[in-house]
């Protein structure tokens, strides 16, 4: 689907689908198996009788989500690396570092067009409207994120807003895209939508957590590229719940190593990065509660398609990496 006549383009776009630089395919893979989850029953691949073909053409539809996904996604770690001036994504150079910002930015409009004509192909309205919304909550919680006024940067309310925007948008709109080609009713619809939300809220909570320690469990061993950008998580701000006069040291901003460390001091006396572990969890229940919630089936593939999506809920939040 990423392959373009222009050889720069075709390169750049192809990037980060190549082997060694795909990256975990967490929401392809969430999304695979929320369409067996849903009680579709999948035909083997023997001879097919009559009516399996409306099962398959299903099946590939559903695909068609998970491609458009993974190509909106990299899409936005392309331009957010572009933004964040990053060397580095997925263990290698970033595509910016490698073949410059203008190829980058470029490579992820291209990926864009690609899944919005994708999308168009599947004809239908309000998987369009979900998927446009996602592409337009990207860009409001990217635009959220570069917000200085204090009120907004210090509320736990607008952090929790721009993380829906900037990550679980995404999960749960797809979710809800692969129910609703399905033709489930508006009620499975959001028990998929509530799972795709709860396990993106988690896997962000988790991420922000993993800024600050890292693959080990001690604090200021992970990449600290969030407070070295200035970028104020749910760690820091639980941590000024218990003391206030850490919010000083954020005004005066993280240009200074030194104001890093006594960030880093208060964030080891507060309770922050437990109370961060702890909605993370409070989030990954609630996915998980909305798999369980989903009507009763035999199917033996339904089954086991369910019992993954709930064993991810806990998968995301007892990584390291």
């Amino acid at each position: 689907m990423v392959a373009a006549e222009v050889p720069n383009l075709a390169s750049a776009a192809e990037y980060f689908f190549k082997i060694g630089a795909e990256g975990k395919r967490f929401r392809p893979t969430v999304l695979l198996l929320m369409a067996t989850a849903l009680d579709v029953h999948i035909p083997e691949l023997s001879p097919p009788g009559f009516g399996d073909t409306l099962t398959i053409d299903l099946r590939t539809r559903q695909q068609r989500i998970a491609e458009i996904t993974e190509m909106i996604h990299v899409a936005s770690l392309l331009h957010d690396d572009v933004l964040d001036d990053a060397d580095t994504r997925r263990g290698v150079g970033s595509l910016n570092a490698v073949m410059g910002n203008k190829l980058a930015v470029l490579a992820g409009d291209f990926l864009l067009s690609r899944a919005c004509l994708t999308l168009a192909s599947l004809k239908n309205t309000e998987v369009v409207t979900l998927i446009a919304t996602v592409v337009e909550n990207l860009v409001t919680g990217e635009t959220m994120q570069l917000t200085t006024a204090s009120n907004k940067r210090f509320s736990m309310e607008y952090y929790m807003q721009k993380t829906y925007n900037k990550t679980a948008s995404l999960m749960s709109n797809s979710c809800k895209s692969v129910a609703l080609l399905a033709g489930h009713t508006a009620e499975i619809a959001m028990l998929a939508f509530e799972y795709g939300k709860n396990l993106g809220l988690a896997f962000q909570l988790i991420d922000d957590v993993l800024d600050f320690t890292g693959t080990s469990a001690s604090l200021g061993k992970g990449s600290l590229s969030d407070i070295r950008h200035g970028i104020i998580t749910a760690p820091i701000l639980f941590a000024m719940e218990e003391y206030p006069q850490l919010r000083a040291v954020v005004d005066k901003g993280f240009d200074n190593p030194a104001n890093v460390d006594i960030a880093l001091e208060y964030l080891g006396k507060s309770r922050g990065i437990e109370r961060t572990k702890e909605l993370a969890m409070k989030h990954a229940n609630l996915a998980a509660a909305a798999i369980d919630s989903l009507p009763q089936s035999d199917d033996e593939d339904v089954i086991k398609s369910r019992q993954a999506l709930i064993d991810l809920t806990q998968r995301v939040i007892t990584r390291n990496k």
